[in-house]
């Protein structure tokens, strides 16, 4: 897949316990981004942070069961950023999305020669 040098960077702010159907939320993104053909997501857990509620959230060792926050990152073309909105829509209840156009440096992959994709 090639990515335009010009690109958008979508992020996803949620919480580590929002779910879809039982499952998390930041994984139904993730797989669902890879369903429609989106160059790359990645979802990172945060260790602090707070959101609209200005409730603090943080994997300090007494409050591990806290709902930490996560970022997914999405990066592809605009056009098909903008195409995925809707679904993210969908399924973001509550939450922050921005996005921004970013410049693509290098994306390579090795076409599955010992990738743990392949």
């Amino acid at each position: 897949m090639k990515l335009p040098a010009e690109a958008c960077l979508l992020r996803v702010f949620i919480g580590e316990s929002d779910k879809k159907d039982g499952v998390p939320l930041y994984e139904v993104i993730v797989r669902e981004a890879r369903a429609r053909g989106l160059a790359g997501a990645t979802a990172t857990r945060g260790f602090l942070g707070f959101g609209a509620n200005s409730r603090i959230h943080t994997a300090k060792v007494l409050r591990l069961s806290e709902d930490l926050p996560v970022v997914v990152e999405i990066v592809d073309a605009e056009e098909k950023i903008q195409a995925f909105l809707p679904e993210l829509d969908a399924l973001v209840g509550e939450g922050l999305v921005t996005m921004e156009k970013v410049r693509v440096i290098t994306y390579r992959h090795n076409n599955g020669a010992g990738s743990a994709d392949a």
